[in-house]
């Protein structure tokens, strides 16, 4: 078993973050019309995903805390989801883009999901 010393130490973190990094490439690419829609909410939502996390592993001494930090995580992964389905239908991205971030995204969700189920696992 890894000990997790740190949030950047959670496997959950490591998806989001990189997720988040996709994102931000992909989003260079999208048309100057979107800047200030597209371009500019996906990136925010995702990486809020990376940050939540980090906040929800600094309360873990606090279940509740820990748990809606948690939900705030799993909230702003949807939300990148719904980006990205916008960011299809305008074809900003592939079909292949989208299938693979959306899928990203459910595992990170599921990974949420099951830490907030069991916060005795995580908490102090």
């Amino acid at each position: 078993m890894v000990l997790i010393r740190k949030h950047t130490d959670l496997k959950v973190f490591q998806l989001s973050f990189e997720a988040g990094m996709e994102v931000f490439h992909l989003t260079k690419k999208f048309p100057k019309e979107e800047t200030y829609s597209l371009t500019d909410q996906i990136p925010r939502s995702s990486r809020s995903v990376s940050g939540n996390i980090a906040e929800a592993f600094r309360k873990r001494k606090y279940p509740k805390s820990f748990i809606a930090k948690l939900c705030d995580a799993e909230g702003e992964a949807a939300e990148t989801q719904v980006w990205l389905d916008y960011a299809l239908k305008t074809q900003c991205i592939t079909t292949i883009e989208h299938k693979n971030l959306i899928d990203k995204y459910e595992h990170i969700i599921a990974m949420l999901i099951n830490m907030a189920n069991k916060p005795e696992n995580w908490t102090l």
